[in-house]
């Protein structure tokens, strides 16, 4: 994929279940492919990263519609209700600890960072990226070095 290749994330307030991820797997190919017939899309394709990222990239011809994105985020919030996850609020911090993916509230990640709980080098997943070369360099990257940094004093 070209590194001005479109990218949009979507991080699920859970883990998805093993259970869950082929029916996930399945469902989002499908969606992929017809989103990308559609709408003339070039590269169109997805990722599940972490059991808990659903990550859309594509590239375009031309712009991407309106309605191509409605499509998506329509779709989104059908996975939203159907696996009983939040998808679609972008107010929530996205973290490494340890081996595993956090999903907290801003709120409660400022009170981890007051309590000592996270640091300036705890990783941070940066959701708002918006192109692949942005996604490679920079979606994982230390709290001290996003805009999470500013809480750290």
């Amino acid at each position: 994929m070209a590194p001005d290749t479109k990218v949009w994330i979507y991080p699920s307030s859970r883990k998805f279940y093993k259970n869950e991820l082929e029916g996930l797997e399945t469902k989002t190919k499908a969606f992929v492919l017809q989103w990308a017939a559609d709408h003339a899309l070039v590269d169109a394709s997805y990722a599940l990263k972490y059991d808990r990222f659903i990550v859309f990239f594509a590239g375009a011809k031309n712009k991407i519609s309106t309605k191509a994105l409605d499509q998506m985020a329509a779709f989104v919030l059908q996975l939203q209700n159907h696996y009983q996850v939040t998808l679609l609020d972008k107010m929530n911090v996205c973290f490494k600890q340890g081996p595993y993916v956090q999903y907290k509230a801003l709120k409660e990640f400022k009170k981890l960072v007051r309590d000592k709980a996270v640091n300036k080098n705890t990783l941070v997943f940066n959701n708002l990226v918006s192109n692949k070369y942005e996604f490679d360099a920079f979606w994982e990257i230390p709290a001290g070095e996003s805009w999470y940094g500013n809480l750290f004093g």
